[in-house]
């Protein structure tokens, strides 16, 4: 006899199974979500210092001269099968959004969805669990939330941080000559759909997991000691999609080198063998109006770069003679990985160029 989720009774239940889609590539591709934030009226409070105009990461708010709000909120149906990793990974992706602004987290909420009808009430507090210790890793608590009955289980946080607003990293300040530096590696959307498709023959999840439960506190740290023009974390949209906001809101074009964007092993065997996320092809399909391909960038190589990533690193632009120094402060404090992978150049704002850097 078989539960809801098609497991059979008396086993453990994938999380995966319960979800039609998972993580971050559940979000709106950009080319459904854009043109609808065209229709919201303007923000004019003058207090709003970070808004939606510019697809940022999190909003900003000044409370005083020396003070700014930084609130944000995310949340996903299942990327991993363990309730308590879910909690971790979702955490972990939330708060990253105040990293990436340069900011310090200090309080969170819960946001919950979970069908109570087919699943045991004990996935859901390990779900929040782990959501809580990871928050805990971050120095701060889950003050509260809310839950309400859905079909699938959902999961996130509204993060709150602190940023001095002299101080604010924002994906509007990027500058033609910057180099642009990754701090985890691509591949984690394309890994996570061949677990949920039983086709993780690499058996790849365990790495993708401590990539996805790995804050990007060492990565803000590091940028903040070098100092840097703009930054954003790298998730549903991919890393060509963010880099599309960091390029339209900064005025700016980009060029990035196929060859140097680290990527997890595993994920090119994958996406060779046709293993990829429906929101990554979604991203994949936007990027058309946006991305120029040399013409010995493969296919699978392009939706690499698309690929919907959760709880993905830090997308960092900042002059060419302080990356050396930030390559040096991100393996120090501990981030995943330090690789250049393109840079800022004039041209219209939000395009991009692949190319091969060797």
């Amino acid at each position: 006899m078989n539960d809801s989720s098609g497991t059979p009774a008396g086993t453990p239940v994938r999380l995966t199974k319960t979800a039609q889609r998972a993580g971050c590539a559940a979000k709106h591709p950009p080319g459904y979500l854009l043109p609808l934030l065209k229709n919201l009226p303007p923000v004019t409070d003058p207090r709003v210092l970070v808004g939606s105009n510019t697809a940022d990461d999190a909003a900003v708010i000044r409370l005083s001269p020396d003070r700014a709000l930084v609130f944000t909120t995310d949340f996903f149906t299942p990327i991993v099968d363990d309730a308590f990793d879910f909690g971790q990974v979702a955490a972990a992706n939330a708060l990253s959004d105040v990293y990436a602004m340069g900011g310090v987290p200090i309080s969170a909420l819960g946001i919950v969805g979970f069908p109570d009808h087919d699943l045991s009430p004990d996935l859901l507090a390990e779900i929040l669990r782990g959501g809580a210790l990871k928050a805990k890793e971050a120095g701060i608590d889950v003050v509260g939330g809310h839950t309400i009955k859905t079909d699938e289980p959902i999961y996130g946080l509204a993060v709150v941080g602190e940023v001095h607003p002299d101080r604010i990293v924002s994906n509007a300040g990027a500058k033609v000559g910057d180099v642009l530096v990754l701090t985890k590696p691509l591949g984690i959307g394309i890994i996570a759909t061949a677990n949920k498709n039983d086709v993780d023959h690499l058996h790849a999840m365990p790495e993708a997991i401590r990539l996805m439960t790995t804050l990007n506190r060492a990565a803000c740290d590091a940028m903040l000691e070098v100092g840097v023009h703009a930054a954003t974390d790298i998730t549903g949209f991919g890393l060509l999609g963010h880099l599309r906001n960091v390029c339209a809101a900064s005025g700016v074009s980009a060029v990035v080198y196929a060859d140097r964007v680290p990527v997890l092993a595993a994920a090119r065997t994958y996406v060779a063998e046709g293993v990829a996320p429906g929101g990554t092809h979604a991203n994949w399909r936007f990027l058309a109006d946006w991305a120029t391909y040399a013409a010995d960038v493969t296919k699978d190589e392009q939706l690499l770069l698309a690929d919907a990533q959760t709880s993905g690193g830090l997308l960092i632009a900042l002059p060419a003679d302080r990356a050396g120094a930030l390559v040096a402060a991100l393996e120090r404090h501990g981030a995943p990985c330090a690789a250049i992978v393109g840079g800022i150049v004039a041209g219209p704002p939000g395009r991009m160029t692949v190319v091969r850097g060797n």
